[in-house]
């Protein structure tokens, strides 16, 4: 079925060009694909353009930067012009940049290429979330939270597992060019709908971004972003330095990818069950155990059990603590959200940062164990930062 097609489709359905299910959760795959596509190619990369690794490890961080501090121009732009503009915008830049990706091969210009990148992905995931904020609550947000963390963790693994086969048996700009051709498929999609049902912009209080209770949420993003994020980055060299061949060790790292999607699908039971707080702390009991396996034991099952159940945890912990950031300033909520993303991310590269001198000198037993006694403190920051929130709220 053509573009066309569908969304005829979904007008009849919905009687109001809203955006299909299916396209939302599209969009949430490919920004994770593209976010995850360069680290399984970096060898490949730097050896076919000449650049040294640390360069192409550049390309990396600069993409992580500019997805990070992007993403609250993005939120006020979103919450001042409409969901589906900024959707839209940001499609049509990460298309022009992933073209310039695959057009240059010398390092300035192709950081420029991967930065842009980055600033335009950046925009998409948050403002999926904002979206599923303004149009659903309860029960049907947290299905539809944990739904687009099942196509993202989709896009997550399919990057880990398919990226470096496809730059090493046909070429790096290939990976580059696929989310410009996603891109294409999803403006199609996009160019019927609108902000029906959503916020349509106009007047937002910014002031609500920055209440107190915002400001915990951010809070608990950093640290959940260094315990949640700043670790994943160690399962496949954790593997490695237990004698896991690479391909091997990047395999069963995409574990974390299977948790999530399982932790996702055991959270749509959940949530007809147990409040969001209650939710919160069987995700980080989730994470807790994750964090024991490795601290306890150091080989192959061990850490690979530590990366299925921190995705678990994810799907679950991290599915809920979104649902926070989505009602804590409704009158502000794209900026909310997309201060949140920036929280997160920013505390997963202070959480790699502090941890990066073990990974050097192989203790990644040591870093584990971090995670498990962050993990405790973030159990009780976040259940009863929460738990005093919804008590003021119901007031």
């Amino acid at each position: 079925m053509d573009a066309v097609a569908v969304t005829k489709d979904s007008e009849q359905r919905t009687g109001r060009g809203e955006i299909p299910d299916p396209v939302l959760f599209s969009i949430g795959f490919l920004s994770f694909f593209d976010r995850f596509a360069t680290p399984p190619m970096l060898v490949v990369l730097a050896s076919r353009t000449g650049l040294s690794l640390a360069e192409a490890v550049g390309l990396v961080a600069s993409y992580a930067l500019f997805y990070a501090l992007g993403q609250p121009l993005w939120g006020f732009i979103s919450d001042r012009f409409g969901r589906v503009t900024v959707l839209r915008a940001a499609l049509a830049g990460l298309l022009l940049a992933a073209v310039a990706s695959t057009l240059v091969s010398t390092h300035v210009p192709l950081l420029i290429a991967r930065s842009a990148a980055g600033l335009m992905a950046g925009c998409l995931y948050p403002t999926l979330l904002t979206i599923l904020g303004d149009t659903r609550a309860g029960v049907e947000r947290a299905r539809g939270l944990s739904d687009l963390q099942i196509y993202s963790a989709l896009g997550t693994t399919g990057a880990t597992l398919a990226a470096g086969a496809i730059a090493a048996f046909t070429d790096w700009r290939v990976v580059f060019g696929l989310p410009a051709v996603g891109s294409v498929a999803l403006l199609l999609f996009l160019r019927r709908a609108h902000d029906a049902g959503t916020h349509r912009g106009g007047h937002v209080e910014l002031r609500a971004a920055f209440s107190g209770a915002a400001l915990v949420v951010y809070g608990v993003a950093v640290l959940e972003g260094a315990v949640l994020m700043g670790i994943l980055t160690y399962f496949v060299p954790a593997l490695q330095h237990e004698d896991v061949p690479i391909a091997l060790a990047g395999l069963l790292a995409a574990g974390y990818g299977v948790g999530v999607i399982v932790g996702a699908r055991i959270m749509r039971r959940l949530v007809q069950r147990f409040s969001r707080t209650q939710l919160m702390g069987i995700g980080g009991v989730v994470l807790l155990v994750g964090y024991a396996a490795s601290s306890i034991a150091q080989n192959p099952t061990a850490i690979t059990a530590t990366a299925v159940l921190v995705g678990a945890s994810n799907g679950v912990l991290h599915s809920s603590v979104q649902g926070w950031a989505t009602d804590v300033a409704p009158t502000a909520r794209a900026t909310a959200v997309s201060l949140f993303a920036c929280a997160l991310f920013l505390g997963s590269s202070v959480g790699t940062f502090l941890t990066a001198g073990l990974a050097d000198a192989g203790r990644y037993g040591a870093i584990f164990l971090l995670g498990l006694a962050a993990t405790v403190v973030l159990i009780a920051v976040v259940t009863m930062g929460h738990r005093a929130w919804e008590r003021r709220r119901t007031r």
